[in-house]
């Protein structure tokens, strides 16, 4: 996934190899999509990654479905 222009993640050079995160978190932002992808559910995510609130993450997830759009257009 495509993180560029989200403001909810960020990379940081030696954190989490640079991988892109959940802003003041170290939780990865492809966590939170590929655990919604399964079939858990939003609140369900927010219980296992507690620094990640309900918001973020329906943002985030609203981000992933836009840029799946944009890319099947």
């Amino acid at each position: 996934m495509d993180w560029t222009g989200c403001e909810l993640v960020e990379v940081v050079a030696g954190k989490m190899s640079g991988v892109p995160l959940v802003a003041g978190t170290r939780v990865p932002a492809d966590v939170i999509i590929t655990n919604f992808l399964a079939g858990s559910q939003v609140a369900e995510i927010a219980e296992n990654y507690p620094g990640v609130s309900l918001g973020k993450i329906e943002r985030l997830l609203a981000f992933a479905d836009l840029q799946r759009m944009q890319r099947a257009s």
